[in-house]
């Protein structure tokens, strides 16, 4: 059986202490806490204290978790030292903090009158809807008071946004608009040496360094509590400082995390840089792992007893300990007191957390998740900018004088009128600038907005959205461009575990505001293969909260823009605002010439609420729903049906999130049959969605639907044999309407299927 090594440390503790001879006791309390040290011994006493808060709250998590009672055990034992980060900045910058890292979350709460950081992990810790913070949905650090976002993270994907607040501080106040922090802040943020390695770290903190290289302001403190571990895997010793040691544009400050004095010392150099050049840091504190990785870890699974014990012996709360006894600031026995007096503090406030209510319903659960305000965001969105502005931005023509045109066009002049409504917006990604996007959509934006708002980034999706998450925390408001659909499954889990998250976990307390617009779906006519036509949007549907809005047409794109940026603005919404790349340029529908896929541009055209669909025809014959390139193929096969005398109603979806379910339901209704045309894939493709909302709402009618291939794209014309085409969409409508398929639904490829 396992020995219980969190009893051990603890009774070490106790024994290393009570052997300590008394000493004749000082007074002078801001006198150096040892001879030559910057820290005084009132300051080391502070938070000393804030160290044993976090290692009895360890303790207790075991206790709890023997009787059932706790759900989280990962601690921060041989960590305490990083309170020395919260000593050495302000309670005001915003901090990005690992799993690890509860020293800091005690000293800065200590630093902020009525503060109940004690209480508040117990109560993440039992699960209790009574936690300020999370409201019982996870343990985490979180406060809004002490501009601590909650992070779930555990590999670092918190890296990138930490670097995108930096960037956003001085960018607002570059801009001239309001910032959450003062001007002066800097972003902190913690992790471990086994994170240091992940993309998303590495990532982030090349990002800064690209930067700053730039002379671009990215105030950044990274800090790296590294004690030589990634759960059972050893880092090779000397990793980190080879690795991030000599980085050009990256002020590397080396602490001893096991000496409160020389800790505080390092992080003060850190900080105190980052604050004033405004350039990136990385603080590497040397720490030690103590009582594994979490309660459940058996570290003498992959660990001899002798190096167990070896680092036991390092304890750097017995360090501080014998730091303030030897040299006269407190006895052993004073010590031994405050320890024991916040054991039992600390027992009583677990037993009185453990009564606290936990959630009981589902409607509990996901009352984060719940509704945006519509009437807000419509409000929101047909509010008009300032027109002065707006006439110093466009100059002698304005867009709405120009003729009819196409999808690319009037996205850029929508675009171009938000940056006019409002300040805080920034447009930013990958060739936006002078280059105008791949596809132009925000040609020439920059020069009238100015570089500072709409911007290049490097070559990194991660870095992209991490920017955007931390502006939005920081009040900016972020509309970054990723440039393909594929590129964003590099870095999705900057939407799924970060953006979608943060309201949800600090009860919409916390918020990052995005449109992430992007380049999406196939129809290039063959060109670049699977990362220039991706049709794979079930990751983006699978992500709770998340807004996905998808535009067929130029009126359209205008209409949802809108609403899709004011519910960003107002309600703290995360929107994928999907353009299909085939529709950008295209300018006719049924014949070559006649301009029906163009559309003038009216500024104060009405904003289309989220999930409501539009129906093109009365139809009576059948019901076609689809959405973006299917919608313009489905509307010109009707057209040509209609000769037929089949005639088709077809429905837009516009929104694939929220989904427009009674538009749906209504238009299926109507008719008795329903074509699903699905440009994405038969497997987790959106067809697979409508279906089940039609046999859930009572839909007794015919069912088929045509999808493309469970494939990637390939290049040239061979794209074609894979992707929905016009002709399976009229063969499968003439089915439809004869009754001549079996019960069975046809797919692009002809397979049956039930």
């Amino acid at each position: 059986m396992a020995v219980n090594r969190a009893s051990v440390v603890d009774q070490n503790f106790l024994d290393a202490v009570g052997a300590m001879p008394t000493p004749a006791l000082r007074s002078d309390l801001e006198s150096p806490v040892r001879p030559g040290a910057a820290l005084t011994a009132r300051e080391t006493l502070a938070l000393f204290h804030s160290m044993v808060s976090s290692r009895i709250l360890d303790i207790e998590a075991r206790v709890l978790k023997a009787k059932g009672q706790s759900f989280y055990t990962i601690g921060g034992s041989g960590h305490e030292c990083n309170a020395a980060v919260a000593h050495a900045t302000r309670h005001t910058d915003p901090a990005f903090l690992h799993y690890r890292s509860g020293g800091f979350f005690q000293h800065r709460a200590s630093q902020v009158p009525g503060e109940s950081p004690l209480f508040d992990v117990l109560l993440g810790m039992v699960g209790s809807a009574d936690e300020p913070i999370a409201g019982g949905r996870h343990k985490v650090f979180g406060s809004l008071s002490l501009n601590i976002p909650p992070q779930t993270s555990t590999i670092a994907s918190h890296l990138p946004k930490a670097m995108g607040a930096a960037f956003a501080i001085d960018r607002a106040k570059r801009l001239g608009v309001a910032s959450s922090v003062p001007n002066d802040s800097i972003s902190i943020c913690t992790f471990g040496d086994a994170s240091s390695n992940h993309s998303t770290a590495t990532g982030a903190i090349n990002a800064a360094i690209w930067g700053a290289w730039q002379n671009v302001p990215i105030p950044v403190l990274f800090v790296c509590e590294d004690n030589g571990m990634g759960i059972s895997v050893n880092t090779p010793s000397g990793w980190v400082n080879a690795a991030y040691g000599h980085r050009p544009g990256l002020k590397y400050v080396h602490g001893d995390g096991l000496d409160i004095v020389d800790a505080v010392r390092a992080a003060r150099e850190a900080a105190d840089w980052v604050r004033e050049h405004r350039k990136p840091a990385f603080l590497h504190l040397s720490v030690v792992r103590l009582l594994g990785h979490a309660g459940s870890d058996v570290e003498q699974l992959y660990q001899t007893l002798g190096q167990i014990e070896a680092k036991e012996a390092r304890d750097p709360l017995l360090a501080t300990a014998r730091l303030l006894i030897e040299n006269g600031w407190r006895s052993p026995a004073e010590i031994l007191s405050l320890y024991e007096d916040l054991r039992i503090r600390v027992h009583a406030l677990g037993q009185e957390a453990v009564s606290r209510p936990k959630i009981t319903t589902a409607e509990e659960v996901i009352e984060p998740l719940a509704p945006m305000d519509a009437a807000v965001i419509h409000t929101e969105a047909m509010r008009q900018g300032d027109p002065a502005a707006r006439d110093a931005f466009w100059g002698a023509r304005l867009p709405e004088t120009d003729r009819p045109r196409h999808l690319a066009m009037q996205l850029n002049r929508a675009l171009g009128d938000a940056l006019v409504k409002y300040p805080e917006m920034l447009i930013f990604g990958e060739d936006v600038s002078k280059k105008g996007g791949v596809y132009h959509v925000t040609a020439k934006l920059a020069e009238k907005a100015s570089v500072g708002r709409v911007f290049n980034t490097l070559l990194d999706e991660q870095s992209i959205l991490g920017t955007a998450l931390g502006a939005g925390q920081m009040g900016l408001l972020p509309v970054p461009e990723i440039q393909y659909l594929a590129y964003l499954h590099n870095a999705v889990d900057q939407l799924r575990g970060e953006a979608a998250t943060l309201q949800y976990f600090s009860q919409r307390q916390f918020k990052n505001p995005m449109v992430m617009r992007m380049a999406s779906y196939a129809y290039q006519k063959g060109f670049g293969g699977h990362f220039h036509n991706d049709n794979s949007v079930t990751s983006l549907r699978d992500i709770p909260g998340l807004v996905l809005a998808s535009p067929s047409n130029g009126s359209d794109a205008v209409a949802m823009l809108k609403t899709c940026i004011a519910a960003a603005k107002m309600e703290g919404a995360v929107v994928a605002f999907l353009e299909p790349i085939a529709l950008y340029m295209t300018k006719d529908l049924h014949e070559p010439g006649d301009g029906l896929w163009t559309s003038t541009y009216d500024p104060a055209a009405e904003a289309l609420p989220m999930g409501t669909a539009k129906t093109y025809g009365s139809g009576t014959d059948l019901t076609i729903v689809s959405w973006a390139n299917g919608l313009w193929m489905s509307l010109r096969v009707a057209e040509r049906l209609r000769s037929q005398g089949i005639d088709a109603r077809v429905v837009d979806l516009r929104w694939l999130a929220p989904m427009p379910e009674q538009d749906i339901l209504r238009e299926a209704m109507a008719t008795g049959k329903v074509l699903v045309v699905d440009e994405t894939r038969k497997t987790g493709g959106v067809s697979e969605a409508i279906y089940t909302l039609l046999i859930e709402g009572g839909f007794k009618g015919e069912l088929r639907r045509v999808t493309g291939w469970d494939t990637f794209i390939p290049l040239g014309a061979a794209a074609n044999l894979v992707l929905v085409q016009e002709d399976d969409i009229e063969k499968a409508v003439v089915e439809l309407h004869h009754h001549t398929v079996p019960p069975k639904q046809t797919d692009r490829h002809n397979q049956k299927e039930g």
